[in-house]
């Protein structure tokens, strides 16, 4: 044996390394321990480790939600829908024109918002009411009054538009 120590350690931009006598490379450690570099180093590692502990817990988060959940969310996180009626006007946008449903009952748009792990609505009929009124939805005269086929107006997708671009 040649008795020659060495110790090498790179953490980004910083890096240690000595080669010696153990007692040689041991001093310049405690050197460079006490220059402070050892905290950055060990500081570093901690952000790494807690970066890979949030996007390991992202993923699993978003392997919870199905395909079609996390579809919906991005629309309503993409188009900043904060209040439930703009998240309604959302889900009868994404039912109607993504999905291509003619019917949409209540069950239907509560389950969507299930998937996507947003709070349901509640009352559909108020928000839905709301959105007639503010000329967002329609409902063809053959359906009656029947709020299971509301239909978006030019209105309310130039609405969604207009959130998504902000």
């Amino acid at each position: 044996m040649s008795g020659l120590v060495k110790i090498s350690i790179q953490v980004g931009e910083f890096e240690f390394e000595s080669e010696g006598s153990e007692l040689e490379v041991d001093e310049k450690f405690t050197q460079f321990k006490e220059e402070g570099f050892w905290n950055i180093i060990k500081e570093r590692l901690e952000e790494a480790k807690d970066m890979t502990v949030d996007a390991t817990n992202a993923n699993s988060q978003q392997k919870l939600i199905p395909e079609r959940g996390m579809k919906f969310r991005t629309l309503v996180e993409n188009c900043s829908l904060e209040g439930k009626p703009e998240q309604v006007l959302g889900a009868l946008h994404f039912l109607r024109d993504v999905e291509g449903l003619d019917d949409c009952p209540p069950r239907v748009i509560n389950a969507l918002f299930e998937e996507a792990s947003i709070e349901p609505p509640g009352n559909l009929s108020l928000y839905i009411n709301r959105l007639r009124e503010k000329g967002f939805l329609t409902i063809a005269k053959q359906h009656g009054d029947k709020n299971r086929f509301a239909e978006l107006t030019e209105s309310g997708r130039k609405h969604l538009e207009t959130k998504a671009k902000n």
